[in-house]
């Protein structure tokens, strides 16, 4: 099965292919059919590499499948690596990509791009199976494009809104900006290593020293590639605005799979970072800082989609907090946990929405309780687990980073823990204020108030039993269980585990257990006594707490902050150069040459009479001239 890795990637490629050049053609059923089909098959197959690996002693596995660039000392293959963390992103990708695929017949069905939606979702897919399974940087960069181009078209589906046009740019924009840093990365690794496959790199960065500035540089331009596409400070402010996409756009792009390259990248590249403490620290600390910072955000949002998209930033911000203090496995384990949870929160976001009719403010909902019961009992579900509520995914995979965290250094557990609690309080807030009390819309809307079709309603049901039993895979010892995941990925990070050691007790372990757990009860209670007890509002929120309430609704004004402080300047050096250089000088130039010539040949055709004889003459004389000078 190892060896039919090829079709992963090129079973969605064939989908988009068939879609993109004959959707209008075929039907939506059919359309549907192709796009998911395509899918399922890789993730089949991905499936198949999964059980087959575990069955093996060796655990890597190059397939090399044509000699790709080849230009003096570079040698570039075109091949695939499957090992451990390889294939779990395979299963994650492909599993919760078909998920969506099919909650996305349901939800896409009354759309007039149907197809075109499809090719993109497809085209997406490939790109990201690209990114995960190339055997050296420049695959990965390939597929790390790849899935910036395919944000872009997504965000941007209904492009004929400006709004959401716009977001599509500022996402595809603050992207490139993070993918400079990763290009100038890889260029260094060629320059120092003599080459960007993983294997040749890995194998000659483990005999350097700890804190090698050159491995510093690199380690520090990689991860301005990952702050860029994992939203992390200060380039987080693309991922909300991206939320202008359709409903099954959020919740694979932005909750299951692009966001989480960087983690991703950042994992396979794990020896790298591990030699750079610096690096390691700057990691912990931007992730900390992103996880804390858009909580508070959160904290205050009333569109349920943008609640999410900064729950999103958040979470992210606790996967590089795991990846700063070493905890390789946690931050992968919580990308696993997170997929499910997350991409079960945004369809089940996306189920609200259809049965309100496309309404998305909390404000103007509640009670859907008894009318959507299927969503509201997989959302309530998909809560209890970002919540880190014992025994659901989230728990086990978030107490992994606290953990990591509170041995590294105390402070980011403390801001850790403050995030987890703002987490609860936020989540808990969405779901009291969207399905419980009274209903607080329009009579029209109430009247409309349905379940979505089976089509969207099955993967909530399968994304919620995998928020149940998810984190089974990774019960610490201190439960008397075991960790599969950590067995499974060690040959991955094993050249940095024994750098990095793990000495936690597990009365420790107990301790944080509870700490984290009464956490989240005093988030519930928070909630639970502003939203249903005295049934406040959050008109009634922003009256109490102004401007506190105010600051965190307008997200800071770091958007405005970008503007004033990037964007106008920006734009008024522009306008100025284009005056001053292109209107001036350079068309000054152009034009100039130009009249020259107009001018040079109306005084030159004056010579032109017309008069044979001139010509004669003129020409004689010419040639006893140029005779006279020979003979000179």
């Amino acid at each position: 099965m190892i060896n039919l890795v090829w079709l992963v990637p090129l079973l969605p490629l064939i989908g988009f292919v068939i879609i993109g050049l004959f959707g209008k053609q075929l039907s939506k059923g059919l359309v549907g059919i192709i796009g998911s089909g395509s899918v399922f098959g890789a993730f089949a197959i991905a499936l198949g590499i999964f059980f087959e690996l575990t069955g093996k002693v060796e655990k890597s596995f190059t397939i090399d499948l044509f000699n790709w660039i080849s230009a003096g000392k570079l040698s570039i293959p075109f091949s695939f690596l499957i090992d451990p963390l390889s294939s779990l992103f395979l299963l994650i990708v492909t599993g919760i990509g078909f998920l969506i695929h099919v909650y996305s017949v349901g939800y896409m069905s009354h759309d007039e791009g149907f197809a075109r939606f499809f090719a993109y979702l497809n085209l997406f897919i490939f790109f990201m199976l690209l990114l995960v399974l190339g055997s050296n940087y420049l695959i990965m960069f390939v597929g790390w494009e790849g899935v910036g181009l395919c944000s872009y078209l997504l965000i941007g589906f209904w492009f004929k809104n400006t709004a959401y046009n716009n977001a599509a740019k500022k996402a595809f924009i603050m992207n490139r900006i993070g993918d400079l840093g990763f290009l100038l990365g890889i260029i260094l690794i060629f320059v120092t290593f003599g080459s960007i496959g993983y294997h040749d790199v890995f194998m000659q960065a483990k005999n350097l020293a700890s804190g090698n500035p050159t491995l510093t540089a690199i380690t520090l331009l990689l991860f301005v590639g990952a702050i860029g596409k994992s939203a992390q400070i200060p380039l987080f402010t693309w991922l909300p605005d991206a939320m202008a996409g359709p409903t099954p756009v959020s919740a694979l792009i932005h909750a299951a799979t692009m966001v989480t390259a960087g983690i991703y990248m950042i994992a396979r590249s794990n020896i790298l970072f591990t030699l750079s403490p610096f690096t390691m620290e700057v990691v912990a600390i931007i992730g900390v800082c992103t996880a804390l910072f858009a909580a508070t955000i959160g904290l205050a949002q009333n569109d349920i989609k943008k609640v999410l998209a900064y729950s999103t930033v958040s979470q992210l911000g606790f996967m590089f907090l795991a990846l700063g203090v070493g905890a390789y496995t946690g931050a992968v384990f919580h990308v696993m946990t997170h997929a499910f949870f997350k991409a079960l929160l945004f369809l089940g976001a996306g189920s609200v929405i259809h049965a309100m009719s496309g309404e998305q403010d909390i404000r103007r909902m509640g009670g859907l309780k008894k009318h959507i019961p299927v969503t509201h009992a997989t959302f309530l579900i998909g809560t209890l687990a970002i919540a880190g509520c014992f025994p659901f995914s989230g728990f086990f995979s978030k107490d992994e980073i606290l953990a990591g965290a509170f041995e590294h250094n105390k402070l980011f557990y403390a801001l850790g823990i403050l995030a987890a609690l703002m987490t609860t309080f936020y989540m808990f807030r969405l779901y009291f204020l969207t399905f419980r009390k009274s209903f607080r819309g329009t009579h029209e809307q109430e009247h409309h108030l349905h379940e979505s079709p089976k089509s969207m309603t099955i993967p909530l049901i399968i994304l919620a039993a995998l928020s149940i039993v998810g984190g089974f895979v990774g019960i610490p010892a201190a439960l008397g269980g075991t960790h599969f995941l950590e067995e499974f990925l060690s040959p991955v990070f094993e050249d940095s585990s024994f750098r990095i050691v793990h000495h936690l007790s597990h009365n420790t372990e107990y301790a944080l257990m509870i700490a984290a757990t009464i956490v989240m009860i005093i988030g519930i209670y928070i909630a639970y006594n502003m939203y249903i007890v005295k049934e406040t509002l959050p008109a009634e929120e922003s009256e109490e707490l102004q401007p506190l309430h105010n600051m965190i609704y307008k997200k800071y004004w770091v958007d405005e902050l970008y503007e004033n402080l990037i964007t106008k300047p920006l734009n008024f050096i522009s306008d100025a150069l284009h005056k001053v250089v292109d209107n001036q000088l350079v068309d000054g130039i152009v034009n100039g040459v130009g009249s020259l010539v107009n001018r040079t040949s109306s005084v030159i055709r004056l010579a032109q009479t017309g008069n044979i004889g001139l010509y004669i003459f003129v020409m004689v004389i010419s040639i006893v001239l140029i005779l006279l000078t020979r003979i000179m």
